[in-house]
């Protein structure tokens, strides 16, 4: 009977011991999806119909999409959903304002 009670002891013991490295394994693959997710959202690339060119959408171009939003009256809409006639407007835009950072 002493063993079997051992033998349980141990593997509550084990389980204790196991749950906190459970979640520092959780925790840090959550961290490391954050991450990519971050980084692929500096990596990521727009097309500008105006200059025929592909550009880094990252947080600067985000700020100065949100500005360009604000000043012509328009609730946000995430760049990838707007249309095309918009898109143009934006970098038609864009290009007047290039000298000023929006951070």
């Amino acid at each position: 009977m002493r063993r079997g009670n051992l033998y349980v002891g141990s593997i509550f013991l084990s389980a204790a011991l196991a749950v906190p490295i459970g979640a520092q394994v959780a925790n840090a693959l959550q961290e490391d999806e954050h991450e990519r997710h971050e980084q692929a959202e500096q990596q990521r690339k727009v097309y500008d119909e105006e200059r025929h060119e592909n550009r880094v959408w990252d947080k600067n171009e985000d700020a100065a999409y949100r500005h360009y939003l604000e000043t012509k009256h328009h609730a946000y809409v995430d760049y990838d959903k707007v249309d095309v006639k918009m898109k143009r407007d934006y970098w038609k835009w864009r290009h007047e304002h290039e000298d000023h950072d929006h951070q």
